[in-house]
């Protein structure tokens, strides 16, 4: 669709100077602010309290975790964008998840609406940032906008400057996609999983009260002594599919394939699905089997065919922080709850496509596993 590419051309689909300058000036900001890093493991668990204490009020009944799970995640990517998290019944911070709850739903679909959902995203981005201009103080830089509007101000006049208002409403939308609606995703899939085999979350649950017990919350140095843990997060990635076609590439010269030619200036657009799935690369590429990511010794390994954030260049942006998430959410939610599907009712693995392809609405119940 090149109506979507253009929509988003500003930044995620962008190339050449654009792409260097906005990718560079992202990751070196990012890595300022601890992205991916273990000075972000705070913050990551205190969100996982509030969830927490959403899912304990539903004392067992039946729940959609859809929501709730978007909320905790987007929060971790509100802090390090706007400076601070919302309260889940913030109305301002429910206008913006339902803005991009409807913007990952309306691909494939009407252009159109697709792009008033993305100026109305804007538009709250834009709040935000007259917000920072106001408190805007070059000697305290407190998050991923000031840097920004800071480096507006320092390149002010260079001709081959990228950066304006513009591009930091869509570097901000950029963010949310990369480091919020994959992330948010894969653990929906994994609360799926979990209760479509049962047996394999009370494996991961044993792990966990062996190496951390019921004392204290889950660290990301826990995770070489939580092998198979880490197998089925990484499992549940390659069977999710979050994300089946990588984003576009351009041939910078004539390239010959198996007997095809393929010219210079092509778009190609990788398709990452062929590859989690290839029968060559996996023992049961069809079947939800923790076991593609342990040796015989029941060690961690990861096979060269797992690339679900893609690869090269074109990396997905916010791949540390999502490798974080996942462990520090998916083993905290795994301590402190066990998932089931409601009486009478058997878990589906439908799915819907978006900008990820993502399970279809289901509810599950939560039993705290230690009142």
């Amino acid at each position: 669709n090149i109506t979507f590419i253009q929509i988003l051309h500003e930044n995620i689909f962008s190339n050449g100077n654009t792409w260097k300058q906005q990718r560079r000036f992202a990751l070196s900001t990012l890595k300022y602010f601890g992205f991916g890093k273990k000075s972000l493991e705070p913050v990551i668990l205190e969100e996982f309290t509030y969830v927490a204490k959403e899912i304990s009020a539903y004392k067992g009944k039946p729940f959609n975790p859809h929501l709730i799970v978007n909320n905790t995640v987007a929060n971790i990517i509100c802090l390090l964008v706007f400076g601070h998290r919302f309260e889940y019944s913030d109305e301002q911070f429910k206008k913006l998840m339902k803005l991009f709850e409807q913007g990952t739903q309306r691909l494939p679909g009407p252009h159109q609406k697709f792009k008033r959902v993305i100026e109305e995203l804007k538009d709250f981005i834009r709040t935000e940032v007259k917000d920072h201009k106001q408190k805007w103080d070059p000697s305290d830089l407190r998050d991923y906008i000031d840097y920004y509007l800071n480096e507006i101000q320092t390149t002010k006049g260079q001709d081959d400057s990228t950066f304006d208002e513009e591009c930091l409403f869509m570097s901000v939308l950029d963010l949310f996609g990369a480091g919020s609606e994959t992330t948010s995703t894969t653990l929906r899939w994994a609360f799926l999983y979990m209760v479509k085999y049962p047996e394999i979350q009370e494996r991961v649950q044993a792990e966990i009260d062996s190496v951390i017990g019921q004392s204290r919350p889950p660290s990301v140095d826990d995770r070489a002594d939580l092998p198979y843990t880490d197998a089925v997060i990484h499992e549940v990635q390659r069977m999710g599919n979050i994300v089946p076609l990588s984003l576009p590439h351009v041939t910078n010269r004539d390239v010959h394939l198996r007997g095809y030619t393929i010219p210079k200036g092509v778009t190609i657009i990788p398709n990452l699905t062929s590859v989690l799935f290839d029968k060559r690369e996996w023992k049961t590429p069809f079947t939800f089997n923790p076991g593609h990511f342990l040796n015989e010794e029941g060690k961690f390994v990861k096979p060269a065919a797992f690339i679900p954030f893609s690869a090269g260049k074109r990396l997905c942006l916010g791949e540390n922080l999502a490798r974080m998430e996942l462990f520090l959410f998916f083993t905290s939610f795994m301590q402190r709850f066990t998932f089931s599907m409601p009486p009478g009712v058997k878990p589906v693995l439908d799915y819907r496509f978006g900008v990820t392809l993502s399970p279809v609405h289901y509810e599950i119940c939560a039993k705290p596993r230690h009142e």
